[in-house]
């Protein structure tokens, strides 16, 4: 005890004398850990960096930040469903997405699932060997057509379209002894576990009673307690964690979901070993997901180049205008959104009879035609039989040029 009274006493003075404290110089970088931010921003400082120089806007939240009707809207839960409901025999996790959560259902089916199974076998068996024996020979692809005495519990991992419980007849037959499923559980679903917040259907009616009837009190203000749902409903972006990122600014992430090609100016962060043709997902800096993209580059494509194509959106995410819009935003088209509010344009922004005679605008649709017109022209003219045609026509106008002689 008195040793540390004397070093909690310790005066200024005989600290001073003990040791220097002062911030010395170096050349090493500050270290930043983000192994424990959430979702898709995890481990960002991990990520190539092509540019940190962006301008932040206003708009756009991180996910576990969302109002709480967005929140839910964006969100799913990892559902404990029982035997019976859609599946009379199965029960364990089911993902439920809600609202714009299910543009992402299609993702998870491709993940595969996870069974554990209970099945009886109707005479016992020699050896527990030839019980393993079986199920090697069971492991692999498997040809199927869909349908008491010695209980076995296996885990079976299988993509769509397999049926457990053939499995077990098959299983019987090779043993030779007959056998049947009793219980089947899954235990995997996509990316999420029964370990990953597992929850039952009491939990959301009990979370959405909470929310409904019960206010939490914060100095003079009282609010919805939010906790209970938060706590159940997990936002669409954890569904994503294992998909390779692209982080892109956000004066780009409108005309994405828009429709717009994620090109290579728009690029901030990039994941190791992004490869042509590959499913990814584009983020904003705030963590949120904005599209699934099918990757046009590869990630050393991406270091070595200056512009591109980077990915082409498969699936947006994110509702339009949820940031602002930063195209159109030049002279020459200020310049038109004025003359059109002012009527010298018409709503198309093409010239009407108020027009200023200076006015100059490109049509491009009509230099489209034209240029195809041309193409077609000068196919006709490299074609064989319009070569035959022009060489008739050639001999016809010689000889008609004699008889005239």
């Amino acid at each position: 005890m008195g040793k540390k009274e004397k070093q909690s006493k310790m005066d200024v003075g005989e600290a001073q004398e003990q040791g220097t404290f002062h911030l010395k110089p170096s050349t090493g970088e500050p270290s930043l850990n983000s192994e424990e931010w959430p979702l898709l921003l995890k481990n960002f400082d991990k990520m190539n960096v092509r540019t940190n120089h962006y301008t932040p806007l206003p708009e756009g939240c991180s996910p576990l930040k969302r109002e709480i009707r967005n929140y839910i809207s964006s969100g799913y839960f990892n559902l404990d469903k029982p035997a019976n409901p859609s599946s009379h025999e199965v029960s364990g996790c089911l993902i439920v997405c809600i609202d714009r959560t299910t543009r992402l259902a299609k993702s998870q089916q491709g993940a595969g699932k996870e069974y554990i199974c209970i099945f009886k076998l109707h005479n016992p068996v020699e050896s527990e060997k030839k019980i393993k024996q079986a199920l090697e020979k069971l492991t692999g692809a498997l040809f199927q057509r869909p349908p008491l005495i010695s209980a076995v519990k296996r885990q079976v991992k299988c993509e769509s379209g397999t049926y457990v419980r053939t499995i077990c007849v098959h299983l019987g037959l090779i043993l030779g002894v007959g056998g049947q499923m009793q219980e089947l559980r899954r235990n995997r679903s996509g990316i999420t576990d029964e370990h990953d917040e597992l929850v039952t259907l009491h939990d959301v009616l009990d979370a959405q009673y909470v929310l409904d009837h019960h206010k939490a009190s914060f100095r003079v203000h009282s609010f919805k307690d939010e906790t209970y749902m938060r706590k159940i409903v997990r936002p669409l972006e954890a569904l994503l964690v294992q998909h390779k990122r692209i982080i892109v600014k956000d004066s780009s992430v409108n005309a994405i979901c828009y429709g717009a090609k994620i090109l290579l100016p728009g690029v901030l962060r990039y994941d190791d070993g992004i490869e042509v043709g590959q499913e990814i997902v584009i983020v904003s800096t705030k963590g949120e997901a904005i599209c699934i993209a099918i990757a046009q580059m590869t990630t050393s494509t991406m270091a070595s180049t200056d512009h591109g194509v980077v990915a082409k959106s498969k699936r947006v995410i994110m509702e339009r205008d949820v940031y602002g819009r930063k195209w159109g935003l030049g002279p020459v088209a200020s310049k038109k959104k004025q003359m059109i509010k002012d009527g010298l344009l018409d709503k198309f922004g093409k010239p009407n009879a108020n027009t200023p005679a200076n006015w100059k605008v490109v049509d491009y649709s009509a230099t489209k035609v034209e240029a195809t017109v041309e193409e077609s022209a000068n196919e006709d003219v490299s074609s064989p039989k319009a070569k035959k045609k022009k060489k008739k026509s050639k001999k016809e106008s010689t000889s008609s040029s004699s008889d005239s002689e």
